[in-house]
């Protein structure tokens, strides 16, 4: 491309955009010292700064901005940091159009545009605008399209004054449709003139009947003030209003409003019109007719209520949906947290019982060492309180071992009573009471026993050691709506409550309480796990439990357990079982090595001869090739493809029967239905205490 000397090709340039142009540092752009342009672009500069429309040149690929006077009024406050800006800098909000725009016309085309919408940013606010635009490509001195010249017209008033006429013609058409339609139904009810000037009304027959005007009432001559008193005095201000808006802005005049009939009940009627201009502009006579739209009315506001009712069912059913899920997140969220808690105590029942059967053989051993005995003794006090701890995780996981059977809430009452009140002191006082029919429950009575008395030292401690506490049980019947979300389905449920008069709970701490390990408590003074059991214990006895607090006034606790349709049986009498033997022959079937040693120790230290082997693979090869045993001693989760359920059941049919005594950290369901035993199913929850160990075996063996 051949660059002459363009420095009196600028001279003939005028204008405030000529001076701004010249004066701008072109070096900085890719289109050079300005004396350097091309003759083309020199020339085509010339002849835009010339034009009165507002034009812009987009030159080279960049689309560098080169405009008019015209133009920087168009361009508002980006004038004058647009020129020599990119046009998609310049104006990024229409970027991706402006690309299309410089490609197309680079390539040779040309673009056009009648009425273009664009949302152009006018002082930081977006706003509509539409244009006429037209683009064509700008060739080089080499006849090659080397930019864009734009021209802009800024048709935004005449779209707005177009769509407002057309907005306006079709409310007309509208208004001389419903008097069609009105006059077609038979619904009009008269017609009227108001000559503005003279401001005399008149109206025909059916309009005076309307508004009853007295008969022999002249029609050509109306008093006004009887057809306002006529009016709804909630609707004659905004008629009147209506009116005047269409006398001074000329707009068709639609008003529905009330008229007072002889007996006393009103009409809604609809009146149409429109005011009419004389030569010079002045108002001088407003024509309109009257509708009957009472019917419409009445349907409406039939409508309306029966909206009004769908809308407030809507917002309950709603109101109880969002209740229900936040309490399906709320379960979902425990019963995630008690998967992994559950797993971890059984990891932690293992190394305590290892722990635990240790220190037990050391202090068999060192009998006569005082010091030895002193620590074991402190170390298997602190095992125990692990093994507390575990048991409050499993409860929460649903994971431990349950021995549910048919009891009456009256018999669980009678028996915590005393057990109660020296566990609460005397300065506090228990109210309890049992409606006399109150159904029976399945459920664990012993775990029952421990929640009650969970709560109440709960309560005792809310109160600070002084008031009273309500325990009491019912017969409830709950539904559908209260039952959703919770995990529980409709029908009879027995509802324990515990009740106090506390310091009560912010929604907030109310909020996770039944949380592992959440605790108001200082540090030391609890584990933050009692409520935790209570949830897991309840749930898996097929219950739920809801708790209600408020600051200053107390907390309630209720837990709902279903009804059992079974009768309450007789309490058997507890038989002494003689603690025979010492020197049967046991099968110990345990995966874990140090847990295996521990046990066998003990075992052997007690007189018994004892088996080992390390899963129910090994236990059951060996059953089948003759090994005759009393008892097999099993783990209850092992590798291998044979489970201690599989090798519980060969054992029950051999002859005689050969006994079983499971032990875990916790079920897992192999051996039980939810973590509920059968009543031939007998389980040693580890961690256990060579007492524990040798009594259990002991009722097992003798049957």
């Amino acid at each position: 491309m051949q660059f002459l000397d363009n420095s009196h090709g600028c001279a003939g340039w005028s204008g405030e955009m000529a001076e701004r142009i010249r004066a701008f540092d072109w070096g900085t752009t890719e289109l050079g010292n300005i004396d350097s342009w091309p003759r083309s672009l020199s020339s085509t500069v010339q002849m835009m700064l010339a034009s009165p429309l507002p034009m812009v040149m987009l030159w080279g690929r960049a689309g560098y901005m080169i405009y008019n006077d015209a133009y920087s009024v168009f361009a508002g406050g980006r004038h004058p940091y647009l020129l020599g800006s990119p046009v998609e800098m310049g104006w990024p909000e229409v970027a991706e159009f402006n690309r299309h725009v410089v490609d197309t016309c680079l390539a040779g085309g040309t673009l056009s545009y009648r009425n273009k919408e664009l949302v152009l940013l006018r002082d930081g606010v977006p706003e509509e605008v539409w244009l006429d635009l037209y683009y064509s490509p700008v060739a080089n001195d080499d006849g090659l399209p080397a930019g864009v010249m734009a021209m802009v017209v800024d048709t935004t008033e005449f779209v707005i004054s177009e769509r407002l006429r057309q907005a306006a013609e079709n409310a007309y058409r509208a208004d001389n449709e419903r008097v069609r339609l009105a006059l077609n139904a038979g619904a009009l009810l008269g017609s009227f003139v108001w000559d503005i000037k003279a401001n005399v009304l008149s109206g025909d027959e059916r309009f005076a009947r309307t508004f009853s005007y007295p008969p022999g009432q002249p029609l050509d001559s109306l008093p006004q003030d009887i057809a306002e008193q006529r009016i709804h005095p909630d609707d004659i201000a905004w008629v009147q209003e209506q009116v005047v808006r269409s006398v001074q802005t000329g707009a068709p005049f639609n008003a529905e409003y009330r008229i007072l009939r002889p007996d006393g009940s009103y009409l809604w009627v609809l009146a149409s019109g429109c005011c009419e201009f004389d030569e010079q502009g002045e108002a001088f006579r407003f024509p309109g007719v009257l509708i009957d739209i009472d019917e419409r009315k009445i349907a409406e506001e039939s409508l309306l209520r029966f909206t009004r009712n769908l809308e407030q069912r809507v917002a309950a059913e709603v109101e109880a949906r969002l209740a229900a899920e936040e309490q399906l997140r709320q379960s979902q969220k425990l019963e995630a947290i008690g998967g992994l808690t559950g797993g971890v105590a059984h990891d932690f029942n293992n190394l305590l019982q290892v722990i635990a059967g240790n220190l037990h053989l050391l202090a068999r051993h060192e009998p006569d060492n005082p010091n030895v005995q002193r620590r074991v003794s402190a170390s298997i006090a602190a095992v125990e309180r692990g093994a507390k701890l575990s048991a409050q995780l499993l409860a929460f996981a649903r994971r431990q071992p349950l021995s549910p059977a048919i009891c009456a809430p009256q018999q669980i009452f009678d028996g915590l009573g005393e057990l109660l009140q020296r566990a609460l002191g005397e300065t506090i006082q228990m109210q309890m009471s049992v409606a006399a029919d109150t159904w029976p429950i399945f459920v664990d009575r012993n775990q029952l026993e421990n929640t009650i008395l969970n709560l109440t030292i709960n309560a005792r401690d809310a109160m600070k050691g002084e008031g009273t506490i309500g325990l009491c049980a019912e017969n409830v019947s709950l539904d559908s709506s209260f039952c959703a979300g919770k995990g529980m389905v409709a029908g009879d449920y027995v509802c324990v409550t515990v009740a106090d008069t506390g310091a009560g709970m912010s929604p907030q701490v109310l909020a996770q309480a039944f949380e592992p390990f959440f605790t108001t408590k200082p540090d030391g003074q609890g584990t933050g796990l009692g409520l935790s059991m209570v949830f897991g214990f309840v749930k898996q006895s097929g219950g739920h439990v809801e708790m209600s607090s408020v600051m200053g006034q107390g907390t309630r606790v209720q837990l709902y357990f279903p009804r059992s349709l079974r009768s309450v049986p007789h309490e058997p009498k507890v038989l002494d079982v003689q603690q025979q033997g010492g020197h049967e022959r046991i099968l110990v079937v345990e995966d874990n090595d140090a847990v295996r040693a521990s046990t066998v120790d003990l075992l052997r230290e007690e007189g018994y001869q004892v088996l080992t082997a390390a899963n129910a693979d090994i236990a059951m090869q060996m059953l089948l090739e003759g090994v005759v045993v009393d008892l097999i001693f099993t783990d209850v989760v092992m590798p291998g493809l044979i489970k201690s359920s599989d090798l519980a059941a060969w054992a029950k049919v051999k002859i005689p029967p050969v006994a079983v005594l499971f032990t875990s950290g916790h079920t897992r369901d192999i051996i039980s239905r939810n973590h509920q035993l059968s009543p031939d199913t007998h389980l040693l929850s580890k961690p256990y205490s060579p007492q524990a160990l040798t009594q259990m075996i002991r009722m097992v063996l003798n049957g």
